[in-house]
C-alpha cells in the first residue's frame, strides 16, 4: 500500500503450545474480527508469513498471520496495538502476537499489565512520533 500514505502492519499469532488447536484457531478468528471492527483500511490473512522464532510446531492452525492496512489519517496504529494488547490480556492461554510495522517488531505475550503497557507505549511512540 505504498504511495497512498497508508501503512501495512503484520500481526503473527502463535498459540500457547498447551492450548487446544481448535480453540486457538477460533481465538485467531475472534482477534481478526475485533480488528476488522476498527477503522482500518483492510484486514486479511497474510500468506507466506512465517511464525516467529521459537514457535514450536507452528502451522496454520496454531499460528496465523493477519495483514492490517492502516489509513493515512494516523492514530489507528495506537488503537490497533492496544486492541491486540487488550485481547491478549483477556486470554487464559499464554498466546503470543508479534506486531511488525516498517520492519520493526514487538512481541506481545502475557506479561503483567504494567509491563505490557510500558512495552506498548514505547513501541507506539516510536512509530507515531509521540
Amino acid at each position: 500500500m505504498e504511495g497512498d500514505g497508508s501503512k501495512d502492519v503484520v500481526l503473527v499469532f502463535v498459540a500457547d503450545p498447551e492450548a487446544d488447536a481448535e480453540i486457538a484457531a477460533r481465538q485467531i478468528r475472534r482477534l481478526r474480527a475485533e480488528i476488522a471492527e476498527l477503522d482500518v483500511e483492510s484486514v486479511r490473512h497474510s500468506p507466506g508469513t512465517s511464525a516467529p522464532d521459537g514457535a514450536k510446531g507452528a502451522d496454520t492452525v496454531t499460528s496465523g498471520a493477519i495483514l492490517v492496512a492502516l489509513g493515512a489519517s494516523g492514530g489507528m496504529f495506537t488503537v490497533l496495538v492496544e486492541t491486540v494488547r487488550d485481547w491478549l490480556g483477556r486470554q487464559s492461554a499464554r498466546h503470543r502476537v508479534s506486531v511488525t510495522i516498517d520492519g520493526d517488531t514487538i512481541e506481545l505475550e502475557h506479561p503483567s499489565a504494567d509491563e505490557r503497557r510500558d512495552l506498548v507505549d514505547t513501541f507506539v511512540r516510536r512509530h507515531t512520533g509521540g
